[in-house]
């Protein structure tokens, strides 16, 4: 039998490519290409009186503006609300271009179309608008005061506010013998991929057809989008992802405006039109994430159990809601983590701000709402004297209580049920992996040497693999190649490599036979898209039971080939086999042939097959009722609900007694994704999540002034942490199987980024005795919580 590939840490196929300089993105494509530029507003709230283009229309090499009033139809209306739900009362979406007023810095005001974009931008700087500015609404507080509104139809500038309850819990918290209240803030951030956004569109009038290159999670939404906004049949539109350099979150939303205004000029002005983002344009358009202020009152026993929690948060989702309220959801549901909290309740209020919008970045709201946990673990320790993984330990979720119903709704309108998990075991490979028992003994050798450390941990739970489907299809050629497609993209997850693997195993192939196209409505039409950990999940089981099917077809068609029954066949190094006779196979590349009645030797293959063809039946038809030509099959997964992956954090950071520097000496990750399909890629997806959460922890913020103007809007102000900040990750792996779907997997995107800023805020209240109830925090703003006098930071360490 040939060695099964599914949990094996092979190597990825792309990185060859990409690392050799031969991948091709959105701006390697239509070098002839008209270009496009945009007048972007300078204000963060402001009616648009008058739009001049006068001193721009004799710029050589210029071929169109247009403003709002040059849209039609559906390109006139507001964009779509993607996710609608009850909550959200007041939901608000920009137009494409803006319509008498801007409502953040950064919003499209005027499109220009040039020869090329160098001409572009000196167009945009001839253009005159007139703007009255109007107060802007900037920060939580700004919001929750109310003295002024971003939209003046919103009362108190609440797009949405939910509360969702599982018992009494101001009663539970009340009748408790202990009880806490904390105040908790995470600031804004974004996930800055290497490549911005960027649109290419080409329209064929004589087919009237388009097709749209575009940097996205979600290629098939973006046809959906562009197909609707033009309006245009869906199958008259093509939309292609390919290669993109990082995703993050920000590509999920669709369609952003340019996706359908680049389209829009290419089909008016019968020629490509491109579109690449820049910088400064990804930092003040796209999109940010993060904020939230939180208040959590939490009651527990002398033991520190808990008896009740209730948490308030407040989101900042900027100017508009385009992704409806799904970050707030999910930080209030997915807060709760491994543990029984007794009772909860859970409010959270979502507020405009004349801000950028917010949508998901890596973890939406997952690490805002550990955070809220983890402080509150690590405080009930603090309170009671106790070990903080103690207090974790007698509050966890015990595996012979899976699954679990939390008696909440999550995300997706689904009850809250974790279907798997061991958290105690998780917790005592983490224990032993940093040396928890033994960080006494470092601690007070480190103060021997004049050194501050401390260490921290911080677990969680993380919703995986949310529908409501995805498809793959799976084809095997007459040369003996795979061919597999599936609807949704890849920003460098390795999608090819482990679908290629799980086809690889189900029909007995060698994986460097299995060719992988994600992201191109050409090949696969329906999908939902990348996000939230979901696509080895959705797409790996999909593409293993369109596997399977070609599977079940091969076995027939081999054994009606070698006048076997099927029950006797297998499938082995690319062979059918007869198990337990040698030489009695039949390549899977002429099952390919065979399959197709079509006798005709087009090539070596077809030649091959005729030996085992036979004398065909008279009184049977070529295609049998119910059966279709070739070796191939499409199927989809529909899961019942998410799975549920979870993990947890230990960290060790030295702080400096005289700068208040951080440094991290040690990062342990203990991870349970289920079946590991490529441990190598789930690795690399921790680490580069555990480098993001230490960004997210210690260094990247989005600095707004009261004006609403971002003061750090490019690489040289927004620090990012360089490969020398990020520290050895050292990790260990659980493997607790989802009973949900057929591979037993879970995801594993978001996992290394979700504690981060909980597991370094108790490393550094450890080694500083100082509460951060704060995130990010810098050198600076340690120090002033040192000369503020708080704990024990003053003390000799």
């Amino acid at each position: 039998m040939t060695t099964r590939t599914v949990g094996e840490p092979i190597p990825r196929a792309e990185d060859p490519r990409l690392l050799t300089g031969e991948g091709r993105y959105v701006d390697d494509i239509g070098g002839d290409a008209l270009e496009v530029a945009f007048v972007r507003s300078p204000h963060a709230h402001a009616r648009i009186v008058d739009i001049d283009v006068m001193d721009a229309l004799d710029v050589d090499g210029l071929v169109a503006i247009y403003t709002y009033e040059d849209l039609r139809d559906r390109m006139a209306e507001p964009l779509p609300i993607l996710i609608p739900h009850p909550g959200l009362t007041h939901g608000r979406t920009p137009y494409v271009l803006a319509k008498d007023e801007v409502n953040h810095v950064g919003e499209p005001v005027v499109m220009v179309v040039a020869t090329d974009r160098y001409v572009a931008e000196d167009v945009c700087d001839r253009i005159a608008v007139e703007y009255d500015p109007l107060p802007p609404v900037v920060g939580i507080e700004a919001a929750r005061s109310a003295a002024l509104l971003v939209h003046d139809d919103v009362p108190d500038n609440v797009s949405a506010h939910l509360v969702q309850e599982s018992g009494d819990a101001p009663s539970a918290i009340a009748q408790a013998p202990n009880v806490l209240e904390l105040d908790l803030e995470i600031e804004r951030s974004a996930s800055t991929p290497l490549e911005g956004r960027g649109v290419h569109a080409r329209w064929d009038p004589d087919d009237r057809s388009l097709r749209v290159y575009t940097s996205t999670q979600a290629s098939t939404s973006v046809r959906a989008a562009v197909a609707a906004k033009l309006e245009l049949p869906a199958d008259r539109v093509e939309v292609i992802a390919p290669d993109v350099g990082g995703g993050f979150g920000v590509k999920i939303v669709h369609p952003w405006p340019e996706e359908v205004l680049v389209p829009m000029a290419a089909i008016r002005l019968g020629r490509a039109v491109k579109w690449t983002e820049d910088r400064r344009e990804h930092f003040v358009s796209s999109a940010h994430e993060r904020g939230q202020f939180q208040h959590v009152r939490v009651g527990f026993d002398d033991d520190g159990r808990l008896h009740g929690l209730d948490v308030t948060v407040w989101h900042d989702n900027g100017a508009y809601t385009p992704y409806g309220i799904i970050v707030p959801i999910i930080t209030t549901t997915q807060l709760l983590g491994p543990y029984k909290p007794g009772a909860y309740r859970a409010e959270f209020f979502s507020l405009y701000t004349n801000t950028l919008t917010v949508t998901p970045y890596r973890g939406a709201g997952r690490p805002q709402g550990c955070f809220a946990m983890e402080r509150t673990m690590d405080a009930i320790a603090e309170h009671l004297g106790l070990d903080r993984v103690t207090v974790r330990e007698r509050n966890f979720i015990q595996p012979g209580e899976m699954p679990y119903d939390h008696g909440l709704t999550f995300q997706d309108g689904r009850p809250l049920i974790y279907d798997s998990g061991d958290y105690p075991a998780t917790l005592e490979k983490l224990k032993k992996l940093i040396g928890w028992d033994e960080f006494a003994e470092y601690r007070a050798a480190a103060r021997a040497e004049g050194r501050r450390v401390g260490i921290g941990i911080a677990c969680y739970v993380e919703g995986t693999g949310v529908g409501p489907y995805e498809g793959g299809f799976v084809k095997v050629e007459t040369d003996g190649t795979v061919v597999v497609a599936t609807g949704l993209t890849t920003q460098g997850q390795g999608h090819q490599t482990v679908f290629a693997q799980v086809v690889a195993d189900e029909l007995g192939v060698p994986v460097d036979r299995v060719v992988v196209t994600t992201g191109d409505t050409r090949r696969f039409g329906y999908a939902v898209g990348t996000f939230a950990s979901r696509a080895a999940v959705m797409s790996g089981n999909a593409v293993a039971l369109a596997a399977r099917q070609v599977k079940e077809k091969a076995l027939r068609v081999a054994g009606e080939a070698l006048e076997a029954d099927p029950r006797d066949l297998e499938l082995a190094d690319g062979e059918v086999r007869v198990k337990g006779v040698p030489g009695a196979s039949v390549p899977l590349s002429t099952v390919a042939v065979l399959s197709n009645p079509l006798r005709y030797a087009f090539d070596d293959e077809a030649k091959r097959a005729t030996q085992f063809a036979g004398p065909s039946d008279p009184e049977k038809p070529p295609v049998a009722e119910g059966d279709e030509p070739g070796l191939e099959a499409t199927g989809y997964y529909s899961p019942p609900r998410s799975t549920f992956a979870n993990g947890m954090h230990a960290a060790i950071v030295e702080t400096d007694p005289d700068t208040a520097e951080i440094s991290i000496l040690r990062y342990c990750v203990v991870h349970d994704c289920g079946t590991l399909i490529n441990p190598r890629i789930v690795e690399g997806q921790i680490h580069g999540g555990v480098a993001q959460g230490v960004g997210g922890a210690l260094y990247e913020r989005m600095v707004y002034d009261d004006a609403g103007q971002l003061l750090n809007a490019s690489f040289m102000d927004f620090l990012m942490p360089y490969s020398t900040e990020v520290p050895m990750i050292e990790t260990d792996h659980l493997q607790t199987p989802s009973p949900l779907n057929p591979l037993g997997i879970k995801g594993a995107g978001e996992a290394g980024v979700i504690p981060g800023a909980a597991v370094l805020a108790s490393a550094i209240e450890d080694a500083e005795g100082i509460r951060i109830s704060r995130m990010p925090i810098s050198p600076s703003e340690l120090h002033d919580l040192r000369r503020e006098g708080h704990g024990a930071a003053d003390e000799a360490p």
